[in-house]
């Protein structure tokens, strides 16, 4: 009686699991001249002139039972099928672990040549026997005590082996999943330890892949596969705590400058604002220097000045709250744009935005600290407008301005 050599339940994990499925260079070949045979092919004088259409290809091939969906389709239609009885015949032929072996052994089959989704079908199959609730599709075996042991075994080595497919398939949470049901069948299992912290270091839960390999350590502590991955898991679990560390330093100095800063504000009475429609000023803000983290340094602004008779505009990133408003417009100016010469240090007026909506003239020679300190104006969205006028149609801006204020 010939032997068959069978795959052991659970594939060598030496295997490279990242590698792609093998294919026979001849499969395409073979399929077409099955094709041609069987469905173009008539007698001796080749295919016929009116060869078959797609769909009626596809409905002779349903009702072959290699890709058959389901056993009733043919027989529902009345048609006869020899080797769709004989398959029929044989459905639910032994008991539910004979079965099962059989879908296993299918699946150890592709698992040799590496396809992995037939694999998982296999196996996918024999689990649905294994869990089938109708006993009375299936024969009883001789000895119940030993038949159910037999479908827990199987079962068990069902799951650790379709969670070997997933992994090579990246369904990580699938291999969790079905490394779970084999841990649950038996706590011991090292392949789906080892199987599920692979995966769930794949997803980059390090800390629980870690757990996994100290709890299949402790079952097992020489198996070399499983310390292999406990010192990459380790590693990685390293890196992860050095950069939450990193994270947490930076929040907390985050949080410090901005309490350091809503310090020095409140010191020095300046009234910040928000509005609906913040301007996006990249990295330009208001803060401390030299040190953001003391509040007695100095406060740095930025500033833009507005020409609002002109449309025009100039910025400057850091405004620090010593510097007046003449430090700034003496390199600002001349203005490119200026073709009468309207803006002069001498020859201009400044405003500011005020906490009613009007506007406050601001001495050119103030500080920005004595200028923000009056209690009159304010900051909206961190950034410090400056209105500059030419002296001589200031009336008529405030004239603008005013009657805007009043809705007119």
């Amino acid at each position: 009686m010939a032997r068959v050599e069978e795959l052991p339940d659970d594939p060598d994990e030496g295997w490279n699991l990242s590698g792609p499925p093998k294919f026979d260079a001849d499969d395409d070949a073979v399929f077409e001249e099955m094709y041609y045979n069987r469905f173009a092919k008539k007698g001796p004088d080749g295919p016929e002139s009116n060869p078959k259409s797609f769909e009626e290809v596809m409905l002779e091939l349903s009702k072959t039972p290699l890709f058959m969906n389901d056993l009733n389709d043919v027989a529902n239609a009345g048609d006869e099928n020899a080797e769709l009885d004989a398959i029929r015949a044989l459905q639910y032929e032994g008991t539910k672990s004979d079965i099962a072996q059989g879908f296993k052994e299918q699946g150890n089959e592709m698992v040799k040549t590496q396809m992995w989704s037939d694999a998982k079908e296999f196996y996918t199959k024999a689990i649905a026997v294994l869990t089938d609730q109708s006993d009375d599709k299936w024969e009883k075996g001789d000895d119940p005590e030993l038949e159910a042991k037999r479908e827990k075994e199987l079962e068990e080595q069902c799951f650790t082996n379709r969670a070997l497919c997933h992994l090579e398939l990246k369904n990580f949470r699938s291999t969790t999943i079905d490394c779970a049901s084999a841990l649950r069948l038996n706590p011991s299992n090292i392949k789906a330890h080892y199987r599920s912290a692979l995966a769930l270091l794949a997803l980059n839960k390090t800390t629980d892949a870690s757990d996994v390999c100290f709890r299949g350590l402790k079952l097992d502590p020489g198996n070399t596969a499983l310390k292999k991955l406990n010192e990459t898991v380790q590693a990685q679990q390293q890196v992860e705590d050095l950069r939450a560390r990193k994270r947490a330093i930076e929040e907390y100095k985050t949080e410090k400058k901005k309490f350091m800063l809503a310090t020095a504000l409140k010191a020095r009475n300046i009234t910040l604002r928000g509005s609906p429609q913040a301007p996006d000023l990249e990295d330009a803000e208001i803060h401390l220097s030299p040190d953001p983290m003391d509040p007695k340094s100095m406060l740095v602004f930025p500033v833009v000045f507005l020409y609002p008779l002109h449309a025009q505009s100039d910025f400057v990133k850091q405004f620090g709250e010593k510097d007046s408003i003449i430090d700034h417009l003496s390199y600002i100016f001349p203005l490119p744009w200026d073709a009468k010469q309207e803006y002069r240090i001498d020859s201009v007026e400044c405003f500011m935005d005020t906490t009613t909506g009007g506007m406050a003239k601001i001495g050119k020679r103030l500080s920005m600290l004595q200028a923000l300190t009056t209690g009159k104006v304010e900051i909206v969205d961190g950034l410090v407008k400056i209105h500059v006028v030419p002296t001589s149609l200031t009336g008529r801006w405030t004239g603008e301005m005013k009657k805007r204020k009043a809705g007119v």
